[in-house]
């Protein structure tokens, strides 16, 4: 849970960074990539990670500008890399507008009556935990898998 303002914002600001590495490696034509059938694809995780800051946002009093509708994936990943830097850029300025006594201030949410740290902290643990499915999908598909908190196995060869 978050206490403070800034507390948040150097965690999303290292968070949303490393989204931002991830999503930059989606490709159009890769964007069906799933697992195996039935289960999120690409596209649609990236475009989740754009799109589920209004809900986490709503539910502790960010007024968040939508990046696009939840259920229209979009075709082409560059979109989705843009709509991701506006909501990920929106969501620190509408945070810095908080106080530290707001942060730890009980807000109603869809899982009952918590601190606003709270639910922001479930914001990034979500984020990381989509972020991790996309990296598996980026591998099975073939493309680059960014470091996010360390470098990836590739990463770290080429610094040998």
């Amino acid at each position: 849970m978050y206490r403070t303002v800034q507390d948040f914002l150097g965690e999303w600001a290292s968070a949303s960074a490393g989204t931002i590495r991830v999503l930059e490696s989606l490709t159009d034509d890769k964007l069906d990539q799933v697992i195996v059938e039935g289960h999120n694809s690409l596209g649609w995780l990236g475009w989740h990670l754009a799109t589920c800051p209004m809900f986490f946002g709503g539910q502790v009093g960010l007024t968040l500008t939508p990046v696009g509708n939840p259920k229209e994936v979009p075709a082409h990943a560059a979109v989705i890399v843009e709509a991701y830097k506006n909501i990920a850029a929106n969501i620190a300025s509408e945070v810095e507008k908080l106080t530290d006594e707001q942060m730890v201030e009980s807000v109603q949410t869809f899982a009952g009556l918590m601190p606003r740290g709270a639910m922001l902290r479930s914001l990034i643990d979500h984020q990381t935990h989509h972020r991790g499915q996309m990296t598996v999908l980026l591998r099975q598909a073939g493309l680059r898998v960014p470091g996010v908190i360390g470098p990836t196995r590739e990463e770290q060869a080429q610094m040998k």
